[in-house]
């Protein structure tokens, strides 16, 4: 298989691999379409997947019923990081907030591929060490930067996976992603709708001034973001 020939991969992990690799890697690669809130892992895993299109939440689930995002996972990376760490579960849930399309793999054939020394494991190793950023900076934005701040973030962090200004978001959803009251996330859509960063209508988001939203967002952003380019997964 030459280079012209090989199927164009959008997943960045997926389009970074050498021919010899994809090559052994794609036979067990099953094209999958992935509806909004399917679920992907639910503290097992038996199989990864390799997003094209959309957008996944890691959402920790409380006693209380009330949830909080601790990650997203778009074209950048893998969802099903525990397989490849070894663990069998873990806490948390993963599920499609913005519907697409991409690859699903069997967790053992995923680990087998990891194993070996290559590029997949140089890419998914930086893609865990980037995760670990993103945790622990969204862990003290959430303790510390306004909600306004916070939810421009979260927007500008979806937007760099997506590649789409217009998002299908409720504030129902995004007060669980946000862990914030529904009336808190609603006042801090209206200042940003006002301010002419942002379209809310109906359940969906649309950016209009992405410039303009990254002067409104902390710190937090900038610093993850830069964090995954620095790695080359952005």
């Amino acid at each position: 298989m030459n280079r012209a020939s090989r199927p164009r991969y959008e997943n960045r992990v997926l389009a970074a691999l050498p021919r010899l690799e994809i090559s052994r890697l794609a036979p067990h690669l099953a094209p999958v379409t992935l509806k909004l809130r399917t679920q992907l892992l639910d503290g097992k895993a038996d199989y990864a997947f390799f997003l094209e299109e959309g957008l996944a939440s890691v959402v920790l689930p409380m006693k209380n019923g009330g949830t909080v995002e601790v990650g997203v996972i778009g074209i950048d990376g893998v969802v099903g990081l525990p397989v490849l760490l070894g663990a069998q579960r873990m806490p948390g849930e993963t599920f499609i907030q913005v519907e697409g399309t991409g690859f699903r793999i069997k967790a053992k054939r995923l680990k087998e591929a990891f194993e070996r020394r290559g590029e997949l494991r140089r890419h998914l190793q930086k893609y865990v060490l980037a995760n670990l950023v993103q945790s622990a900076q969204n862990a003290a934005c959430n303790r510390l930067h306004p909600i306004a701040e916070r939810l421009a973030r979260w927007l500008l962090t979806c937007h760099d996976r997506v590649r789409s200004d217009f998002m299908p978001l409720t504030h129902e959803f995004l007060s669980q992603m946000l862990g914030a009251p529904r009336t808190t996330v609603t006042l801090a859509a209206g200042m940003l709708q006002e301010a002419g960063l942002i379209d809310y209508t109906r359940g969906h988001v649309t950016i209009k001034t992405r410039s303009g939203l990254e002067k409104a967002t902390c710190e937090c952003y900038g610093v993850v973001r830069n964090e995954f380019r620095r790695l080359g997964l952005l």
